[in-house]
């Protein structure tokens, strides 16, 4: 099972869990989900549900990926597999993205 923080704007927002290969989901963080005045990561994950599971990826998630031959180059250069999402999002989702969100792989409970 892989795990990833993720983080709106450097502040703590939630949760993305790989439960199994077809499987994934997201939690908001308990201090984040309860403070009104902070919003919902993206439109199709609202803070009306504090979980949510998925079959596939989040589309939200996948597409903060790259695609064509930036991810040809991500998969040489991480050793991934090019139908890894999961993986290629934890690797590439940490820092310099397009907007907002980050996500930040999470080893061994940290």
């Amino acid at each position: 099972m892989r795990q990833a923080a993720v983080f709106l704007n450097n502040l703590l927002a939630g949760y993305l869990t790989e439960i199994d290969d077809s499987k994934y989901s997201f939690s908001y963080e308990e201090n984040y989900f309860l403070d009104p005045k902070l919003p919902s990561i993206s439109l199709t994950l609202p803070k009306d549900q504090k979980e949510y599971i998925s079959e596939s990826l989040f589309a939200f998630f996948y597409n903060m990926l790259s695609e064509g031959v930036n991810k040809k180059m991500q998969s040489r250069q991480f050793q991934l597999d090019e139908n890894d999402a999961f993986g290629l999002l934890l690797k590439t989702a940490g820092s310099d993205t397009i907007g907002a969100v980050t996500v930040k792989e999470i080893i061994n409970g940290n």
